[in-house]
């Protein structure tokens, strides 16, 4: 079948190739580009690091009219291949789904050149340690990273030890102490301790009622929510979201 393609868009991409041959741009190359992916896939810090400064050495494409526009593009661009290393790497993919968005809405908040340059070294940080937290995990049994797989993929869900056991296949009671011996911390804590971690997302970027986090999460009610949100954070889910959304 034969295609066509927006007029406006070709439009745009001989204006742009014509802009970066008058300006002696040269995109990054392909191979320091994967050289880039490859140290970020194999958490390799060191590496990413300086592949990282050997690219911001080069000039800039303009993606955009704005110049802070132009570099939000190129970081989400660069979020986004991240997201894709990190997963080649063995981080669960709704994982690192979750660790581009929240990059993602950190790049659109910052509105001058100087801060989204250090962001980005701070997004491969984040990525990095993402991936070292990760291969903890890789070292569970196979019941162990099924069940923490299923849990991941069913947060907003009802979770109970029969559902998660009966999904991966293995008895209630094996489960149940294969998981505590290797995570070191029972289901249900690990189920709560994540389900507490996402609810952030809610706090910071949105005006979802607490209340209404509190339900979305599966706790019984917002004192609950609250009362448990403080042992693992140190405050209060209205405490947190009034520190975060000020920064």
């Amino acid at each position: 079948m034969k295609t066509t393609m927006n007029s406006s868009v070709i439009k745009k991409f001989l204006e742009s190739r014509i802009q970066n041959r008058q300006d002696n741009y040269v995109h990054p190359p392909y191979e320091l580009e994967q050289q880039l992916l490859d140290a970020v896939s194999l958490a390799n810090q060191k590496k990413a690091e300086e592949t990282l400064k050997k690219i911001n050495q080069l000039d800039r494409a303009i993606l955009a009219t704005h110049p802070v526009r132009s570099r939000k593009n190129a970081l989400i661009a660069l979020c986004t291949l991240f997201t894709r290393a990190i997963i080649k790497g063995g981080v669960y993919p709704e994982v690192a789904f979750e660790v581009s968005d929240a990059n993602i809405i950190e790049i659109e908040k910052l509105q001058d050149i100087e801060a989204l340059e250090q962001f980005e070294y701070d997004m491969l940080y984040h990525f990095l340690q993402t991936l070292e937290e990760q291969k903890h995990t890789n070292n569970y049994s196979p019941p162990v990273k099924l069940a923490i797989t299923y849990i991941y993929d069913n947060i907003l869900n009802e979770l109970t030890l029969d559902t998660i056991s009966h999904n991966v296949y293995v008895h209630p009671n094996y489960l149940s102490f294969r998981f505590k011996k290797e995570v070191g911390s029972s289901i249900t804590d690990f189920i709560n301790n994540k389900r507490l971690e996402e609810s952030k997302y809610f706090l910071v970027h949105t005006n979802t009622t607490i209340s209404d986090i509190a339900l979305l999460f599966k706790f019984c009610n917002q004192s609950y929510y609250t009362l448990l949100f403080k042992e693992y954070t140190g405050m209060t889910p209205r405490e947190f979201r009034k520190v975060k959304q000020q920064i």
